[in-house]
């Protein structure tokens, strides 16, 4: 029996102790390689890594001004006076004395109807007139001598009665054929159509030649435009301080295009309606402008603007500066470094083209005017000049907390 020596037995242990250890020291020692290795790879790559590029924005600065505050509703433009021109008799038209679109004047001459019959009417009434005068001069005169007489006795008393009731008869004829020579010339100055009011002509509607009545359309009509009205209209609520009835005092009324962008003419308060249409929960309201200008024409849709109250050292932006997400209204404030960040803000009353900020900014901030579609929380800005363009100006729906 073959028997191996002590170091032959312990020779194959040692060898697969050593292909054992082998990998395992060479992990332990390379894990820390591999580390060092991998961790200076990554520092070079995220430092090699080029910067985000700056967004073109275009900056405001919030400003400290006094602010109007106005009520705006929408209304439309009406004449002041508009009058149908409608003939009182009944004629042909002789002469039409204006042209369509003309400025007139009151007692201006618009047009002539046939006045012979009425013209000989007249006549006839003053003939019959001087008749009945005649007879009463005559009965007066018999009244006289039988008066003298009857003192006398020679004749009753019954006569004298008589003679005085005939004189009273011819004196009522006397009055009823005045009545009737006025009413003549009544109808024949209505054969001479002026204008009522002063305002513009529109389109003629009858032409010489034509008989007309008083039945028929009219004439022309006349719309008054200096001065003229605007009809708007306000919620009930906000009118708490205004009192039914013609406007106490001067309130200053301006009224803009419908682009509520130019201002078309600026007037006064005239009249608030005295009833609320339940419907809208809306109040009517009368403005009147002299319209000097002839600006503002009837049937014109507008934008009114009625002067509320001044706050006075307001903190102001742009409305563009002010965006909205579903947590409400946000303004991108720049910083020093010209990184941007989201502030909240509590919006105020519109003016013109700015609104009022109650509270998250401050006069000297900058804010973001254009360009907010771009923007993220701490992202860099480069401020471009007045006037530049962008291709998105709209607001963000980022969710700001």
């Amino acid at each position: 029996m073959l028997t191996l020596a002590p170091d032959t037995q312990r020779r194959p242990r040692r060898l697969v102790l050593l292909a054992l250890g082998i990998p395992l020291v060479t992990a332990i020692l390379g894990a820390p390689i591999w580390y060092l290795f991998h961790s200076q790879r990554t520092q070079t790559e995220l430092l090699g890594r080029p910067a985000a590029p700056a967004v073109p924005v275009l900056v405001a600065t919030a400003e400290r001004r006094d602010v109007p505050v106005e009520l705006q509703g929408i209304g439309s433009v009406q004449a002041y006076n508009t009058v149908t021109v409608k003939p009182r008799i009944s004629g042909q038209i002789m002469e039409i004395a204006f042209t369509e679109g003309q400025r007139v004047r009151r007692g201006d001459l618009l047009a002539r109807i046939d006045s012979r019959l009425l013209l000989a009417q007249m006549h006839q009434a003053q003939a019959t007139r001087a008749k009945d005068e005649a007879q009463l001069a005559n009965a007066r005169r018999d009244l006289a001598r039988l008066t003298d007489v009857s003192v006398k006795g020679f004749v009753s008393r019954q006569q004298v009665d008589g003679q005085q009731a005939q004189v009273a008869m011819l004196a009522a004829a006397v009055q009823a054929d005045q009545a009737a020579l006025e009413n003549t010339q009544v109808q024949l100055d209505y054969a001479t159509v002026t204008a009522p009011i002063d305002g513009i002509t529109g389109i003629r509607m009858v032409d010489v030649g034509n008989v007309i009545s008083p039945s028929d359309p009219g004439i022309v009509v006349i719309t008054q435009v200096k001065p003229i009205a605007v009809i708007f209209t306000l919620p009930a609520d906000t009118l708490a301080a205004l009192a039914v009835g013609q406007a106490e005092g001067s309130i200053p009324v301006e009224v803009f295009g419908r682009d509520d962008q130019a201002r078309l003419a600026a007037g006064r308060l005239a009249l608030v309606d005295n009833r609320i249409d339940r419907a809208t929960n809306t109040v009517r309201l009368k403005a009147v402008f002299d319209n000097a200008d002839g600006a503002l024409r009837p049937g014109e849709f507008v934008n009114a603007h009625l002067l509320k109250t001044v706050l006075h050292g307001a903190t102001t932006v742009a409305k563009s500066v002010v965006q909205y997400d579903e947590h409400g209204a946000f303004a991108w404030l720049v910083q020093s470094d010209l990184i941007v960040e989201p502030r909240r803000v509590v919006v105020g009353p519109p003016s013109g083209g700015v609104v009022v900020i109650e509270s998250g900014l401050s006069p000297g901030d900058r804010v973001v005017l254009d360009g907010q579609y771009s923007l993220n929380a701490g992202a860099s800005v480069a401020p471009r000049p007045q006037g530049a363009s962008t291709s998105a100006t709209s607001g963000n729906a980022l969710n700001i907390p």
